[in-house]
């Protein structure tokens, strides 16, 4: 019987890693093939794609692509952490901003911004976590880095202030709260944090974690997504025969000799052969000629040998 492969969207609750996520994966499914993409702090709740078997290989892929997020930001305070688990560095004493201030604030923060990653990340400073430095009391120097806000749509809701946030990769939201609250001059931490979003994945994807415990392998299994959902924005491609053995096997092929591929330099393909989508083909440039060859393979296809 063939391995499972492909993509579960688990609803992941606040209070758990993500590694939490994978561990019960793992026991229910008796699969050891399994990796979580995109991290959500123990904090956070919201979507976690987990890829299983084959799919894995697809993981380097989604961590680049967009994500939404829906969070809640305390005005008045600042933490060492940017959220409200951290220990409190200052108090707002004054009256506070009105939710219109607050909305006119973070509306500002929409397109191209530079981000500063806060020192409790996982980001590494030869070689060594931001976070195990603050742990230790050592703070370094970090380099604003330049991330895109597509969305930072305020919200009041049962006398609280969120806001709906679509970014691009490596955006900090609780850095966002943080800077929000700097230049509203009161501070803000972020105090909850949900991702609704993963580039084409959503809530209406997921698997709520609890629910596991209630299904089967066969039911669970039921509802992994192919992994060529995540690849549907590029061209669909097919070799004949002849060319798709040579790309099997990795052989780059001149583009001219291949019928129905044309495109620029860089440019991706979902490549198909007569059992479906196996992998990602790369239209290359060596000395002025333009190949075709394999950029990731997927599906080790016996049909294809």
């Amino acid at each position: 019987m063939n391995s499972p492969s492909g993509i579960i969207i688990i609803d992941k609750p606040s209070g758990i890693t993500s590694h939490n996520c994978i561990s019960k994966l793992r026991y229910l499914l008796k699969e050891r093939k399994i990796g979580h993409c995109g991290t959500l702090d123990p904090m956070a709740s919201g979507i976690l794609p987990i890829m299983i078997g084959s799919a894995v290989k697809a993981s380097e892929y989604l961590v680049d692509h967009d994500k939404r997020y829906f969070a809640g930001i305390k005005l008045g305070i600042t933490t060492d952490t940017e959220d409200i688990s951290g220990n409190v560095l200052t108090q707002h004493s004054g009256s506070l901003p009105s939710f219109a201030e607050f909305a006119s604030v973070a509306k500002s923060f929409e397109g191209e911004i530079m981000q500063t990653p806060p020192m409790y990340s996982a980001l590494k400073v030869g070689g060594i976590k931001l976070l195990d430095l603050a742990r230790e009391g050592v703070t370094v120097e970090r380099k604003a880095r330049k991330v895109s806000i597509y969305l930072c749509n305020p919200i009041e809701r049962d006398d609280g202030f969120y806001l709906d946030v679509a970014c691009s990769r490596g955006t900090y939201i609780r850095t966002l709260c943080a800077d929000i609250g700097e230049k509203l001059g009161c501070g803000a931490v972020m105090c909850s944090l949900r991702r609704t979003e993963v580039d084409v994945f959503k809530e209406s994807d997921a698997i709520v974690f609890d629910d596991l415990n209630g299904m089967s392998k066969e039911e669970i299994l039921s509802h992994l997504i192919p992994v060529e959902k995540m690849f549907m924005h590029l061209r669909e491609a097919r070799l004949d025969p002849f060319f798709n053995r040579l790309y099997f096997h990795g052989e780059k092929i001149k583009l001219s000799k291949l019928r129905g591929i044309k495109g620029e330099v860089g440019e991706l393909f979902r490549i198909y052969d007569e059992n479906g989508f196996y992998s990602l083909g790369e239209i290359t440039e060596s000395d002025g000629i333009k190949y075709f060859r394999q950029k990731k393979l997927f599906f080790d296809r016996e049909s294809t040998k």
